[in-house]
């Protein structure tokens, strides 16, 4: 069974109306937020946004945040660095599974070794990572 951290903050966010065509809204309502299945899905698509943007997003801000803390660490220049999130989902068996692909640009890491060690070691400790581990497939490019 995993160990719960000590949690310092929690946040909160409900689902109402008709699920991936419904909508969010954060405790605090920062979060509100209409959802609309994607076209590729069968659905509407357009303006409004789905579970795998908003995962994506979450899971690019956090890997990013984990990147500048262990680059700078390590000695990588992390200024003016990038993290894009790109999150599929698709069947896996008779479920549905998420892939996701972090694409990093490091403009001014002078080495792509000590680059690509930053990017393994933010791996290590941002929590997305740590919770998608061994559950979904996560590539990691330095771009």
């Amino acid at each position: 069974m995993p160990t719960k951290p000590d949690v310092i903050y929690t946040a909160r966010a409900t689902a109402y109306g008709d699920g991936r065509s419904g909508s969010v809204t954060s405790d605090d309502d920062v979060i509100d937020l209409n959802l609309a299945v994607p076209k590729e899905m069968g659905g509407p698509g357009g303006e409004l946004t789905n579970p795998e943007q908003l995962f994506a997003a979450g899971y690019a801000a956090c890997f990013h945040s984990a990147l500048k803390i262990v680059g700078r660490k390590l000695g990588v220049d992390v200024e003016g660095s990038t993290v894009t999130a790109a999150v599929g989902i698709g069947q896996l068996g008779p479920a549905f599974g998420l892939t996701v692909a972090l694409d990093v640009a490091l403009p001014n890491a002078a080495d792509r070794d000590a680059a690509t060690k930053a990017l393994e070691a933010a791996h290590e400790v941002c929590p997305y990572s740590s919770a998608t581990r061994g559950n979904i497939v996560v590539d990691l490019n330095l771009v």
